[in-house]
C-alpha cells in the first residue's frame, strides 16, 4: 500500500537521512567536488527514522511525498526540490528503494552546489553509500566556465568516475548566442577521474576546432578542478632564431610541497645545444624566496660577436625574496648575475630577466609618521663598449670603453623621514636624512668645446655623503581666501672622498668636507572660483620666494644623484629643484605661476599651469657648472628662467591628453616637450606620444632629439582585432621600432600573430626582426613560437 503524506509538502528535518538529497549524484561530485554527506528528512514514520542520521538541517519541497509499504520505497513526486547545506537538487521524481539500497532521481534532474557548479541529467541511479552510480546524458558546468558532456557515466569504488564518449570544453556567457558552438573542445572515448590521485585522464582523445578534429591525442591528463598545483608537463612552446636555430621549450612543474615548488625547462636548440632553465620557489609564513638559473654550453659560439658572447659557457642566476621580518618592516632582494652583457637579449627564452640591469637588496620600514629605507645597488649593463672619436676623455678611460667598470657599486643608500606628531610653533616640522656611499673602478669622463673642457659623470674610488635636513611650514588662510605658507629649512652635508683622481673635484688635499644651507621663504596662493551654468572654473595665481645664502663648493664636490635637471611645472614650486642630495640650490629665487582648472557638468576636465622662475640675489647655482655641467642647459641658468607650462584634458569619454613644455625665454622656441594622448572610440584603441629635447652641448649632446611613438588596435568583429605600433626618430628621419599583428580572443581561446623590427640594439645587427605566434586555450595552457630568423 502507498500512503501519500501531503501535497505541496515542505519538510524541515533535523534527524535522519533523506536520500533524495543524494541526487547530487556522486558522479557530479567527482567533478564538482560537492560534499555528499548524508542529508536528513522529517521522521515521516518510525521506519524511515531508523535509516536516518542526525545533526543536519534540510528543507524538502514537493507536490507529493509517498511511502510505499509493499515495495518498501520512499517517493517524492512533482517539483521536488531539496535544499541542503547551501546545495540545491531539483527533479520531477526521487525514489529510494530500501530493499536494494538504491536511489533514483529522474525528470530534468538539476543539481546546483554551493560553489555554483551545475549538473544536469535526465536520470541517475546511486547505491545507498554513493560508492556506485550510473547516469546517461550527463552535463556538468563548473564555475570556471568549463563543461563536461557524456553519453553515459558510472562511478565505482567511491573513487573512480568513468565517462564514455565524453567532451571537455569551455562555454560562453549566457548573453552570447545560445546556439553558438564552442570554438574548441576535447573529445575522448573515455574520460577517467581518479579522486584519490586528483587527476583527469583522456583516452583516445581528439582536439577539435569548430567540430573538426585537427589533432589526435592518444593520451592526455590534467589535474582535477580542486588541484591548484600538481606535478606534470606544462604547455610547450617553440623558438626559431638565426643564431639559435630551431627549438622546443619543454617545461615541467614539480609540486614538491604545499610551501615550495620548482619548474625545470629544457630547450634543445639545433645550433646551440641544450638550454636549461630551473626556478625554485619557497613560501614561508613571513614571506617568500626564489632561486633561478639558466644557461648552456654553446655548440656554435661563433654565431655571436658581442663581448664574451662567443664563449662556450653562457648563463645567468637570479634570486628574489621578500620577508615581513616584523610589523611594518620588510627585507628583500632581487639579485642577478649574467655571464655576459647580451645573454638575456640573445636568450630571451630564459624564464627570468635582469630587473633592468639592476641588482638590489632592501630593508624598509614605515609607520604613519616615519619611514626608514636601507638599500644597496649593483649594475650589470647590457650595452656593449663602443668607440666615439667625437669626444676626448682628457687622459682618462676613452669614451665608450670600460663601460662596466664605470658603473658604481652603491652600498648603502639610507633614507629616513620623520614628521613630528605635535605642532612646532603651530606648524609642521619634518626631518629628512640620507646617507649614500658608492665605489667605482673607473672614472667616467668626456670633454666638450673641442676637448678643452672636461666633464665627469663619475669619479673612481669611494664617495660617501651624509645629509640632514629639518623643514618647517605653516599655512594661514585669511577671510578673503588668500593662502600664506611661511616655511624654513636647514640642511647640512658631510662629504668623504677617497680617489686617485681626487684632483678632478678639487679635493686632492681634503678627505672630509662640510656644507650647510639655511633657507626661509613664503608661498602665496589666491584661488578665484567661478561657477556658471554647466560647470565651474578656478583661477589661482601662485608665488613663492626662497631666500638663502650661496651654494658652497660648486664644482669641487662629486655629483652622483643630482645629474638629471628637469625644469617643468612639476618642479616649478620645489624649494630645491635638484633631483638629489649631492647638489643644493642657493641664492634668492622667486617662482611664479598661474594655475587653471575647468570642470564641466558633462564630465570634461581641463587643467593647466604656466609659470617661470626668477633668480633675485646671490650666486645662481644653475649658472655655475659642477663637474658634470648638467645645469647650464636646464633653463634656470639665467636670472630669468625659461617658461614652463602644462596642460591636461580628460573628456570622460575615452579621450585623454597631457603635455609638458619648456619654452625659451628669448625666442619662445621649444627646448623640451613631452606630450601624450590616448583614445578609445568604438572599436579603436590608440595612444600617441611625442618627445622633443633640444641640444645640450654642455653635457655632450650636440643635436636635438625628437621622437614619435604611436600604437593602435582596431576591433574588426566581435573577436578579431588588428594592432600595430611604431617608434619614429623625427630628427634623423628613420624608424626605430615598428610592428603589427592580428589577434583573436574569446572566452576560451586566444590567438595572435605579430611581426616586429627593432633598430635600437647595439649587437652587430642593423635590424632585429621577430615573428611571434601565440595560442592560448583557457584551462589548458598557452604556447608560443618566436622567430628571429629574418635578420
Amino acid at each position: 500500500m502507498s500512503f501519500p503524506v501531503s501535497l505541496n509538502t515542505e519538510i524541515w528535518a533535523n534527524k535522519g537521512r533523506l536520500l533524495a538529497a543524494a541526487s547530487a549524484f556522486a558522479i557530479a561530485a567527482s567533478f564538482c567536488h560537492v560534499a555528499t554527506s548524508p542529508a536528513s528528512a522529517q521522521d515521516l514514520t518510525s521506519t524511515l527514522a531508523a535509516d536516518l542520521d542526525p545533526n543536519a538541517d534540510l528543507l524538502l519541497e514537493s507536490n507529493e511525498l509517498t511511502y510505499d509499504f509493499d515495495q518498501d520505497r520512499i517517493i517524492a513526486t512533482g517539483n521536488v526540490q531539496v535544499y541542503y547545506d547551501g546545495n540545491t537538487v531539483q527533479a520531477h521524481r526521487i525514489v529510494f528503494n530500501r530493499k536494494d539500497g538504491q536511489l533514483t532521481a529522474s525528470g530534468n534532474v538539476i543539481f546546483i552546489e554551493s560553489d555554483g557548479n551545475v549538473v544536469r541529467t535526465e536520470e541517475m541511479t546511486l547505491s545507498e553509500d554513493f560508492s556506485e552510480g550510473f547516469a546517461r546524458a550527463l552535463q556538468i558546468d563548473t564555475t570556471r566556465r568549463t563543461r563536461f558532456l557524456a553519453e553515459q557515466a558510472r562511478r565505482e569504488g567511491d573513487n573512480v568516475t568513468t565517462i564514455d564518449n565524453g567532451v571537455y570544453t569551455v562555454y560562453t556567457r549566457p548573453t552570447n548566442p545560445p546556439d553558438k558552438p564552442p570554438l574548441w573542445r576535447v573529445r575522448a572515448e573515455k574520460i577517467i577521474h581518479n579522486q584519490q590521485e586528483k587527476v583527469i585522464r583522456f583516452e583516445n582523445a581528439a582536439f577539435e576546432v569548430y567540430g573538426q578534429p585537427i589533432a589526435y591525442l592518444p593520451y592526455l591528463s590534467m589535474p582535477d578542478p580542486t588541484i591548484k598545483r600538481k606535478s606534470g608537463f606544462l604547455m610547450p612552446s617553440g623558438v626559431q632564431n638565426d643564431k639559435l636555430g630551431y627549438g622546443v621549450v619543454v617545461p615541467y612543474y614539480w609540486a614538491l610541497n604545499p610551501h615550495y615548488d620548482m619548474t625545470t625547462i629544457l630547450t634543445p636548440l639545433t645550433k646551440q645545444g641544450l638550454f636549461g632553465d630551473v626556478q625554485y620557489r619557497h613560501r614561508f609564513a613571513p614571506g617568500e624566496v626564489s632561486f633561478s638559473a639558466a644557461g648552456l654550453f654553446q655548440a656554435q659560439p661563433g654565431q655571436f660577436t658581442t663581448s664574451r658572447a662567443d664563449e662556450r659557457w653562457r648563463g645567468a642566476i637570479n634570486s628574489t625574496a621578500s620577508f615581513n621580518v616584523a610589523k611594518d618592516w620588510t627585507l628583500g632582494w632581487n639579485l642577478t648575475y649574467k655571464s655576459d652583457r647580451q645573454f638575456f637579449k640573445d636568450y630571451s627564452i630564459a624564464s627570468f630577466g635582469d630587473n633592468g640591469e639592476t641588482s638590489e637588496i632592501y630593508f624598509n620600514g614605515k609607520t604613519d609618521r616615519n619611514a626608514l629605507s636601507v638599500k644597496a645597488y649593483a649594475y650589470q649593463i647590457s650595452q656593449e663598449d663602443y668607440t666615439d672619436s667625437d669626444f676626448d676623455a682628457n687622459g682618462f678611460s676613452p669614451v665608450g670603453s670600460s663601460l662596466q667598470d664605470k658603473q658604481p657599486l652603491v652600498l648603502p643608500v639610507i633614507d629616513y623621514d620623520y614628521v613630528f606628531a605635535d605642532p612646532v610653533l603651530a606648524g609642521e616640522l619634518a626631518l629628512t636624512a640620507n646617507f649614500t656611499s658608492l665605489t667605482r673602478d673607473e672614472t667616467d669622463a668626456f670633454s666638450i668645446d673641442g676637448g678643452t673642457t672636461a666633464r665627469f659623470r663619475g669619479v673612481d674610488g669611494t664617495f660617501s655623503r651624509l645629509s640632514l635636513k629639518g623643514n618647517w611650514r605653516r599655512t594661514f588662510i585669511d577671510p578673503l581666501g588668500q593662502s600664506f605658507t611661511p616655511f624654513a629649512y636647514m640642511r647640512g652635508d658631510l662629504f668623504f672622498l677617497a680617489s686617485p683622481d681626487a684632483d678632478v673635484t678639487a679635493l686632492s688635499g681634503e678627505s672630509f668636507v662640510g656644507r650647510a644651507m639655511p633657507a626661509v621663504g613664503m608661498e602665496y596662493r589666491y584661488p578665484f572660483i567661478a561657477t556658471f551654468d554647466g560647470g565651474n572654473q578656478i583661477l589661482e595665481p601662485v608665488a613663492q620666494i626662497v631666500a638663502r645664502p650661496n651654494e658652497q663648493r660648486i664644482g669641487e664636490l662629486p655629483n652622483e644623484d643630482a645629474q638629471s635637471i628637469v625644469f617643468d611645472t612639476t618642479t616649478l614650486f620645489d624649494y630645491d629643484k635638484f633631483s638629489g642630495f649631492d647638489r643644493v640650490e642657493g641664492g634668492t629665487r622667486l617662482n611664479v605661476g598661474m594655475n587653471y582648472k575647468l570642470q564641466l557638468d558633462s564630465g570634461y576636465y581641463l587643467s593647466g599651469l604656466f609659470g617661470r622662475s626668477y633668480h633675485l640675489a646671490g650666486e645662481n647655482s644653475y649658472a655655475v657648472p659642477d663637474i658634470l655641467g648638467a645645469t647650464e642647459d636646464s633653463g634656470l641658468a639665467n636670472d630669468v628662467s625659461d617658461y614652463v607650462g602644462s596642460l591636461y584634458l580628460d573628456t570622460q569619454y575615452g579621450v585623454k591628453m597631457g603635455a609638458q613644455a619648456r619654452i625659451d625665454k628669448d625666442d619662445f622656441s621649444f627646448n623640451r616637450i613631452q606630450a601624450q594622448a590616448s583614445a578609445i572610440y568604438g572599436p579603436v584603441v590608440s595612444t600617441l606620444a611625442y618627445a622633443f629635447l633640444n641640444a645640450q652641448p654642455d653635457v655632450g649632446i650636440d643635436s636635438p632629439r625628437e621622437e614619435l611613438l604611436g600604437s593602435a588596435s582596431l576591433r574588426l568583429e566581435e573577436n578579431w582585432r588588428i594592432f600595430g605600433s611604431m617608434r619614429y626618430d623625427l630628427e634623423n628621419s628613420n624608424v626605430v621600432q615598428d610592428g603589427f599583428g592580428i589577434g583573436y580572443d574569446d572566452e576560451g581561446f586566444s590567438l595572435s600573430v605579430s611581426y616586429a623590427e627593432d633598430r635600437s640594439r647595439n649587437d652587430g645587427d642593423s635590424v632585429n626582426r621577430t615573428l611571434y605566434f601565440r595560442i592560448g586555450l583557457r584551462t589548458i595552457g598557452n604556447t608560443q613560437v618566436s622567430s628571429g630568423a629574418l635578420n
